[in-house]
């Protein structure tokens, strides 16, 4: 099969051996699939998690059709439409483990679209209604909210029942546009001001929850808490380490979060891909939650979709079409 491959010279287009589903997996025809900031770092030779490497074929989600199943699996069949988080994803045909896939609901999604939802879902639900905790009329913060991610995050927690929903993106034009998937005010982090500015929209109070893809702004996330205010750490998008304010952390009582599913246990991961179903399907099945699509590229074109969003000139998802 064709896929996109990390070599010593970058992303190459290239032949890799065919993939065969084990006891508990699925085999996908891929159809689509849809890049995530993690790809850049595999791609420029690193690893995340387990996957790096020369010879690893990228990507960590995809939408096609069931080819085979293995011996155990025993909710999906040959034929059927589906999209999940699967190591390898940008190639012909990628395994996935059952328990992370979803059937594409039958309310003409398109294979494109459904590409971009898998990690949307898990990562976006388990952050604010598993690690975060989110209750009915809390207020919640997305940092980094113009990605994939981002934008599902805030229909997520609009969906949960959120009082007021905030994101951030240091880019005008993609600021406009939050409205349009659930934000009731966006902010601008290199505004110093914007910690104010989320107090004011909560009365005093601060925020209940912060999901945050930046980490950079911790303090800042901090200093627009609330006394007993959650933080998820999702993302690292503003570098790996920074400064720490230890006594507004005390002062607050803040409890900072990090997630990842690096770490997480196939059992775990399963866990969490069916509590963001329980909550989530009828929703996605009617349209109320979607993802804009910023371009596609052809498979062959791997490395420069992977360009693309390196550049982060993007709106919502990147995706391949096989």
């Amino acid at each position: 099969m064709k896929a996109a491959v990390v070599t010593e010279n970058g992303v190459q287009y290239t032949d890799a051996p065919k993939p065969s589903p084990k006891a508990n997996e699925i085999l996908i025809k891929v159809k689509a699939a849809s890049l995530n900031r993690a790809d850049l770092a595999v791609a420029s030779g690193n690893r995340h998690g387990t996957v790096g490497g020369p010879g690893t074929i990228v990507g960590l989600e995809c939408a096609g059709e069931v080819e085979a199943v293995g011996a155990d699996v025993k909710d999906f069949k040959p034929g059927d439409r589906v999209m999940s988080s699967a190591a390898g994803g940008f190639a012909e045909y990628a395994v996935a483990d059952s328990g992370r896939a979803h059937k594409i609901p039958a309310n003409n999604m398109s294979y494109e679209q459904a590409a971009g939802m898998a990690v949307a879902i898990q990562t976006m639900h388990n952050a604010l209604v598993g690690a975060g905790r989110l209750k009915k009329g809390e207020s919640v913060l997305i940092q980094g909210a113009s990605s994939g991610v981002g934008l599902l995050g805030m229909q997520i927690a609009k969906h949960m029942g959120a009082s007021i929903v905030m994101g951030t993106s240091t880019n005008e034009g993609r600021r406009s546009k939050l409205k349009e998937f659930g934000c009731d005010l966006a902010l601008d982090t290199n505004d110093p001001k914007w910690p104010e500015k989320v107090k004011e929209a909560t009365g005093g109070k601060g925020v209940d929850l912060i999901v945050d893809q930046v980490s950079s702004v911790m303090n800042q996330n901090m200093a627009a808490a609330a006394i007993l205010g959650r933080i998820v750490n999702v993302g690292r998008l503003g570098g790996m380490k920074g400064e720490f304010d230890y006594d507004l952390h005390a002062l607050k009582r803040i409890d900072y979060i990090g997630v990842t599913f690096r770490t997480r246990s196939p059992e775990e991961v399963r866990a969490i891909v069916k509590a963001a179903r329980a909550d989530l399907w009828p929703a996605i099945e009617a349209g109320k939650l979607h993802l804009p699509i910023d371009k596609t590229f052809p498979l062959a074109q791997a490395a420069e979709a992977l360009a693309h969003m390196k550049a982060n000139a993007h709106f919502g998802k990147i995706v391949l079409v096989v």
